[in-house]
């Protein structure tokens, strides 16, 4: 399937590399007996323990081929539980999980398998390169599933490193390349209105302060007298005080004047 057609049909809900994200996403490959990594001299684990180890993986790889994904789940568990550092057993572990669709789960052991690569390439670089390539694959597969387009991209990238002619990894990268862009422009584009909003809020609240600001002046100034009608006041009390000056003035040129006329009576009659 071209990326074309397969971005094409995202809104129907999102494809790659001929699954569908939330149905049934098989991790690549599917297991199958004898594809499990291949380990000599450096296997420090070996009698006893390896047999029981090794008899709960191929009880879980029945119940795998099967199907029975819990119960292969549990079988291969009692690998792990016996050799905590087993790579096949953390390998089929993560492939029972993820297709049980516990994708957290199952990234815990691929991450496991990948922790061991050195090791895994130093010991049989042809075989264990394709299953280390595998095991990336599905790593990318469920940064697909949550969304972490970024893992997805790294992890298909190592996937190729290890095995570049795999053209449904390859497809794969292309999609997550392209989900990963749409999300940081999404990203940026909601950082950018964030942004604004918050350049409007700091912007109204200004105007809204120098608004208040201006009522409270303008009250401060509407309780203070005015100039003019303060001064209309001082000269209409120096206006009564100048009237009552010359009234009693008058009044008192009025008393003399009187004063003058008894006097010149009693003058007359004395004559």
């Amino acid at each position: 399937m071209r990326l074309t057609a397969i971005i094409a049909g995202m809104t129907a809900g999102l494809l790659y590399a001929g699954t569908v994200l939330g149905q049934k996403a098989k991790p690549k490959p599917v297991h199958k007996e004898g594809n499990s990594f291949s380990l000599y001299g450096s296997e420090i684990f070996t009698g006893t323990g390896k047999a029981t180890e090794r008899k709960h993986i191929r009880e879980g790889n029945t119940l795998y081929n099967s199907e029975k994904f819990t119960e292969a789940e549990i079988a291969y568990r009692k690998s792990v539980d016996v050799n905590p550092r087993s790579v096949e057993g953390a390998y089929d572990l993560g492939n029972a999980l993820y297709r049980q669709q516990k994708y957290p789960e199952a990234a815990e052991q691929y991450q496991l398998v990948t922790g061991q690569s050195e090791r895994l390439l130093s010991e049989n670089r042809t075989a264990n390169a394709t299953r280390l390539a595998q095991v990336y694959h599905n790593l990318g597969n469920i940064g697909m599933q949550s969304k972490e387009y970024a893992k997805s991209v790294e992890a298909y990238k190592q996937s190729l490193r290890l095995n570049p002619k795999d053209d449904e990894t390859r497809y794969n990268l292309a999609l997550a390349q392209k989900l990963l862009d749409d999300q940081q422009q999404q990203e940026q584009d909601q950082q950018q209105n964030q942004d604004q909003q918050e350049q409007q809020e700091q912007e109204q609240n200004r105007e809204d302060q120098q608004q208040q600001q201006q009522q409270d002046q303008e009250q401060k100034t509407q309780e203070q007298p005015q100039p003019d009608e303060q001064m209309s006041q001082d000269n209409a009390q120096q206006l009564l005080d100048a009237f009552l000056q010359d009234e009693k003035d008058t009044q008192e040129k009025v008393k003399k004047a009187q004063a003058k006329q008894q006097e010149r009576r009693r003058t007359d009659k004395q004559w």
